[in-house]
């Protein structure tokens, strides 16, 4: 299955949790992409020692899964892309949930 996550939060255990769905199902063998939409850019920026979100980012990356991040939203907090979230655009969500089986947002 090609599963399409959308991420537009920044609550701390509700992005963890998103990012530990991910995991999840790409060890369940689908493909996952996420985008990060509005507050949910901020998301590397949220770890806490409840919930280690740059641990869950580099698992779902070392594991082919892809994120990308709403350019605009970046630009609106003067935040850029990063090698793990890199920038993205409206276009690039369109073709996610253009492509993917389901999508599920946060």
């Amino acid at each position: 299955m090609k599963l399409g996550i959308i991420i537009a939060t920044n609550d701390a255990e509700t992005v963890w949790n998103a990012l530990r769905f991910g995991n999840f199902s790409l060890k369940e063998g689908d493909a996952v992409k996420i985008f990060l939409l509005a507050k949910g850019v901020e998301c590397e920026s949220l770890s806490t020692d409840k919930f280690n979100i740059k641990e869950q980012i580099q698992s779902l990356v070392n594991s082919d899964g892809k994120i990308f991040a709403c350019g605009t939203c970046l630009n609106i907090r003067q935040s850029e892309g990063s090698e793990t979230c890199p920038l993205s655009t409206m276009k690039e969500l369109y073709d996610l949930v253009k492509e993917s089986d389901k999508i599920v947002s946060f």
